[in-house]
């Protein structure tokens, strides 16, 4: 009896469960992954140690199957104890029985192996490709310097209905999280509202593969090639991932080619310049290099500043200090993606905990991820910065001169000693001429408390941590 219970309360929790799950992978695979395969997933059924999830399609079916299905399982076994198997169905249509009738990979193959229509397939853009995120449009894009000619461009490519001569194919290139995907999916979201007659299709280097190693395998190559020969404007995402893939890149560059004989839209983005993409053929290399290459630089302290106070205006009920804004913005530079990741988890712990977010709480929330963007910034890096600003010397930076002249340079060091470093308070203090750390915590508050009220103070600690940050 008591067994029984036992699992009658653990199928109580599934749902429960099931979320949790759903969280971790998202967290596992991030966000693009999670949205393009595992969002689809829904639980079908318990039974005993049995879990039964459904996709819609049996493309998606295959490809979890293949590269997510093993922690998945895992994820479910830790959740519950009495689970042994996770299995995958392809579930049933609107008023049809069969699970796996009729399952149609986005290449326009029936996987049992028979032919369909593939412009009807076509039609249906957001399933032919990758699916578009809403949120990453023209209007939330945030511009700098290091984004304008990306900016400008993306934007006048997708405005023309035409395709602009000396443009086509246009390769845009980026480190990870600097905005390049934003603008692909910005520029596909653009046609296909102010556009809706022009074919445009958006997916990644990662789908087109799996779609082409899909037809080579169900002896239907035909249908994948003139599936993507019938369309009008291409964008390919994460280009970097075919490299080294000689049958796929084959199949590209014929792709390519088509689609530019044509005077169809190219739109390619990649983690690289053409001619830095190494494992990737010559011609295709060339191919790319031919039309307009534009890159992202690494965004600078404004503009990652300036995409902190966009983020906060979109939220709700959300405020943040001016000084913990730039304090993010000097700090998290690795990429905007791990720069808004850090805000969310700083509004979020407010939230939870029904605290107002200063600075202090936000370098304890952040401390792993300071640690790890931490550059090598030395206490007399800053302090050679500070005083050769204020025109003091250096050695005044551990004298116990009390000058306001010098003493205000002095705490202005200290304040961006704590806050640029990971250094304590008694460690500071000893760099600082043997001073306690009572005497670094008050000159840190005189600071914090002078910067609300004193614009040409704030106007200068600014301008020091640029100055440091660079």
């Amino acid at each position: 009896m008591k067994m029984a219970l036992q699992v009658e309360d653990n199928k109580n929790n599934i749902p429960e469960s099931w979320e949790k799950i759903r969280m971790r992978l998202k967290k596992e695979y991030g966000r693009a992954t999670y949205t393009s395969w595992i969002k689809h997933l829904d639980l079908q059924n318990v039974e005993g140690s049995q879990v039964v999830l459904s996709v819609p399609t049996r493309f998606i079916k295959e490809w979890i199957q293949n590269n997510y299905h093993r922690t998945i399982e895992s994820f479910w076994q830790q959740e519950c104890d009495n689970t042994y198997r996770v299995d995958l169905i392809v579930r049933p249509k609107a008023n049809d029985d069969k699970p796996e009738s009729r399952p149609f990979t986005a290449s326009g193959v029936d996987v049992s192996g028979q032919n369909i229509d593939v412009l009807s397939v076509a039609k249906d853009m957001e399933s032919f490709g990758s699916p578009l995120d809403r949120r990453f449009t023209f209007d939330n894009f945030v511009v700098g310097d290091s984004n304008q000619l990306a900016f400008a461009a993306s934007k006048a490519l997708a405005e023309s209905k035409n395709v602009v001569r000396g443009n086509n194919p246009y390769y845009l290139y980026s480190k990870v999280g600097l905005g390049k995907t934003h603008l692909m999916h910005a520029i596909a979201l653009h046609m296909r509202k102010h556009q809706p007659g022009r074919k445009v299709i958006y997916l990644s280097a990662e789908r087109f593969m799996y779609q082409f190693i899909t037809a080579l395998k169900n002896k239907n190559i035909m249908a994948f090639k003139d599936s993507f020969r019938n369309i009008d404007v291409l964008l390919i995402d994460d280009v970097q991932f075919i490299c080294g893939k000689e049958s796929t890149q084959e199949e590209f560059f014929h792709t390519v080619n088509a689609l530019l004989d044509q005077k169809k839209q190219l739109v390619i983005a990649g983690d690289r310049p053409p001619s830095e993409l190494e494992g990737m053929q010559e011609r295709i290399r060339t191919r790319l290099g031919w039309g307009l290459v534009v890159d992202i630089n690494s965004a600078d302290f404004d503009l990652r500043l300036g995409i902190l106070r966009s983020k906060v205006d979109q939220m709700i009920d959300a405020t943040l200090p001016d000084t913990v804004l730039e304090f993010l913005a000097s700090r998290v530079t690795s990429s905007i993606r791990e720069l808004e990741g850090a805000l969310h988890k700083v509004v979020a712990h407010a939230t939870l905990m029904n605290k107002d977010i200063t600075l202090e709480s936000t370098q304890s929330i952040l401390t792993d991820l300071l640690r790890a963007n931490e550059k090598s910034i030395t206490i007399a890096d800053i302090q050679k910065k500070v005083a050769g600003h204020f025109g003091i010397k250096v050695a005044d930076m551990s004298s116990a001169n009390r000058s306001r002249s010098v003493a205000r340079p002095r705490q202005i060091a200290m304040y961006l000693t704590k806050k640029l470093t990971t250094r304590s308070l008694s460690e500071i203090g000893r760099k600082f001429g043997g001073k306690d750390h009572t005497t670094v915590m008050h000159a840190v508050k005189r600071i914090d408390g002078l910067l609300e009220q004193d614009e040409e103070l704030k106007s200068d600690v600014s301008l020091l941590e640029r100055m440091i940050n660079q």
